[in-house]
């Protein structure tokens, strides 16, 4: 399933995609399953969510612990658990990059808050 074959998913993402989103580029994401850590890229960040691209997504609907550091000074690490809300595989004529988006499920407020102002600041910095 990807975003595009989940219409109403989609438009409820134009209506949460309030806040600030930033890239965030990470190479390891540590999971708290117990059985493997998910090897891919964060290359979307806003306190509600995050897309990690991937060439192996997980499946809609699982859950799973994630932790990761936003680069800033100093350095803060968010850990919460998060759902698999789409996946996307790779596509020969595709310019959309294979990988999941993912619903943070317990972010707290803190976090959510750091995420707020690591990205307004980065979109600032960017111009």
């Amino acid at each position: 399933m990807s975003a595009t074959d989940n219409p109403e998913y989609a438009e409820e993402q134009k209506n949460l995609r309030r806040t600030t989103r930033a890239p965030l580029i990470v190479e390891k994401i540590p999971c708290g399953d117990g059985v493997k850590t998910l090897f891919g890229y964060a290359k979307n960040i806003s306190r509600g969510g995050l897309f990690i691209a991937t060439v192996k997504p997980r499946e809609p609907g699982e859950i799973f612990l994630i932790e990761l550091s936003l680069p800033t000074a100093p350095r803060h690490t968010l850990r919460c658990r998060c759902e698999v809300v789409w996946k996307r595989h790779f596509q020969r004529k595709e310019n959309l990059q294979p990988g999941m988006g993912l619903r943070f499920i317990d972010l707290s407020e803190a976090d959510g808050d750091k995420i707020d102002e690591w990205a307004t600041a980065l979109k600032t910095a960017l111009g």
